[in-house]
C-alpha cells in the first residue's frame, strides 16, 4: 500500500512545517519512503546560512515519522485480515534513539529516500531501525523505539498564533 500527500496526513499527527514524509509504500513488513528536502524549507535558513544542510536530528525524525506510517499501514492491513481493529486514540511517541550514525550530509533539492525494518512491535511499543540514502549514498542510520500514549484531542491551530509564554513562578510563597 502506498501513501502520499493528505493520505499520510490521515496517519500521523504531524503538520507542516514539521511534516518529513511525501510518500509512503509498505509491502510485506518493509517500509520504503521518500522526502525531497526544498530549497525553501524554513530550517535551511539558519542551518548553516551559506551553506545549507538538513539538521542531523531532523533526519532521524524524518526516519521515524517514515515509520511511523508504515507501522500503522501494517497495522491496518493486519486489522484487515484479523478483524480486530487497532487501539485507537493513540499517539506514538519517540522515546529513545540510538545506534545514529551521519554519513553524507542531505543538501536543498535533494531527494532522501528511506528504508525502514520494525524490529519488534506490540500494541504500545514498536522498535525500528532505518537507513536513508541520498542518490543511492548512505547519509544516516538510526535505531528508535516508540511509546503509545493517549493523547489529547488535536485541534488545528491558527497558522499565526503567537507561542505562549512560561508560566511565571509565584515568587510569593515560601520555599519548604
Amino acid at each position: 500500500m502506498r501513501l502520499s500527500g493528505s493520505e499520510i496526513e490521515s496517519v500521523l499527527p504531524h503538520r507542516a512545517p514539521f511534516l518529513f514524509v511525501d510518500e509512503v509504500e509498505s509491502s510485506g513488513g518493509r517500509i520504503a519512503a521518500k522526502r525531497l528536502f526544498r530549497p525553501e524549507e524554513p530550517f535551511f535558513a539558519g542551518h548553516f546560512p551559506g551553506y545549507p544542510v538538513v539538521p542531523g536530528v531532523l533526519l532521524v525524525e524524518t526516519l521515524a515519522q517514515a515509520g511511523g506510517v508504515g507501522s500503522m499501514l501494517a497495522a491496518r492491513e493486519a486489522a484487515r485480515e484479523t478483524g480486530s481493529p487497532p487501539e485507537p486514540g493513540l499517539t506514538f511517541f519517540l522515546a529513545t534513539v540510538s545506534n545514529v550514525k551521519f554519513r553524507r550530509q542531505v543538501r536543498p533539492g535533494e531527494l532522501f529516500e528511506m528504508e525502514i525494518e520494525t524490529l519488534r512491535a506490540s500494541p504500545r511499543l514498536i522498535k525500528q531501525a532505518g537507513k536513508g540514502y541520498v542518490a543511492g549514498e548512505l547519509a544516516v542510520e538510526a535505531e528508535w523505539l516508540c511509546i503509545a500514549a493517549e493523547a489529547p484531542a488535536m485541534a488545528e491551530a491558527p497558522a499565526s498564533a503567537p507561542a505562549s509564554a512560561p508560566a511565571k513562578a509565584d515568587s510569593s510563597k515560601e520555599r519548604r
